[in-house]
């Protein structure tokens, strides 16, 4: 087992700087700023740190369930369900509660909880985390409408909670420092823990991690809830940013998010990628997304522009596996 985690590792140091996808940011970039002045300011470099934020906070989750080869599409449901939560627990006007930062508890809890009952049912059930995740976005997409009630979205009256998207430190927003902090967090678990260290053996083979003695059902559990964490965390963000809480802050996050995570490097069939090639394609996707912004790009086209890069930055980011990738399709 040593040897095999030794491998594991060696693989990550050769591959630790996602090369392909930094040269797509950087052209992306060059090309940028030579048809948009606005685009080299620091109100820009800024504008695109906080629209990355929420984005890059799941997108830490995420990347250890597909670092094990399985996937969350839970996102936007578990977003759902914890900002329409929050949004009810903290000050607000439609109901009498008032937990403050306590909330933060109950947002990541939810997200936590739900990512749990996903990795039960992938691990002990045995369901592909395809099918259990469907499943679980519409049980959060549930509660959130169910929390909603048809009524008044709840206005969010706590000044210091809506502040962590107004209020800033160095330039940055607090919600931008908390992304910061989540992915340095997401790093270190990554780089220098048993968890990070068995996601690439369990993505590589988990026939060989089994034989090699590991719990791939506690690793993989504890995946789901990570990744239900961050989510939760996102959806307490969200409520903040947007001052009220609504069922569909989170629409759109989830082809964003996976498709960052993939851009960066991180294959789907799981054992190659990490944080670091996420927050590269976090940037890469919100680059993208102010650019059309500046350049006037019309909105009938913003998607398919997005569609068309994401394609085209996955098969250069992938060329050098096609042949593995090939024998998974």
């Amino acid at each position: 087992m040593f040897n095999l985690l030794k491998n594991e590792k060696k693989r990550f140091t050769s591959t630790g700087l996602p090369i392909p996808a930094l040269v797509a940011l950087l052209i992306i970039c060059v090309f940028t700023s030579t048809q948009s002045p606005q685009f080299l300011t620091i109100e820009n470099f800024n504008a695109i740190a906080d629209q990355a934020a929420i984005t890059l906070i799941i997108a830490c989750g995420l990347t250890f369930v597909i670092l094990m080869g399985s996937i969350d599409l839970s996102i936007q449901g578990i977003i759902a369900a914890s900002a329409m939560s929050v949004s009810l627990l903290i000050a607000n006007d439609r109901t009498n509660f008032s937990l403050g930062n306590g909330v933060f508890i109950v947002g990541i809890g939810i997200g936590a909880t739900i990512g749990l009952l996903a990795g039960i049912a992938v691990t002990l059930i045995r369901i592909p985390s395809f099918i259990v995740t469907i499943a679980t976005w519409n049980f959060g997409l549930g509660i959130g409408y169910m929390l909603f009630g048809g009524g008044q979205q709840p206005g969010i009256q706590d000044k210091e909670f809506i502040g962590l998207g107004i209020e800033t430190y160095l330039g940055l927003t607090k919600i931008v420092w908390i992304a910061i902090a989540v992915a340095a967090l997401s790093f270190m678990i990554q780089r220098y823990t048993i968890f990070g260290r068995y996601a690439y053996v369990i993505g590589g083979s988990e026939e060989t991690a089994l034989l090699s003695g590991i719990n791939v059902k506690k690793f993989r559990i504890l995946a789901f809830i990570f990744s239900g964490a961050t989510s939760g965390l996102a959806g307490t963000l969200l409520a903040s940013k947007m001052s009220i809480g609504a069922v569909n802050s989170g629409e759109g996050l989830l082809f964003l998010t996976v498709s960052s995570v993939v851009i960066g490097g991180t294959l789907l069939n799981g054992g190659r990628g990490g944080i670091l090639h996420s927050v590269i394609g976090v940037l890469i996707m919100t680059t993208i997304y102010i650019a059309m912004i500046l350049l006037d790009v019309s909105s009938f086209f913003q998607k398919i522009v997005q569609g068309l890069v994401v394609l085209i930055v996955v098969v250069i980011a992938s060329w050098k596996q096609r042949k593995p990738l090939r024998t998974v399709l």
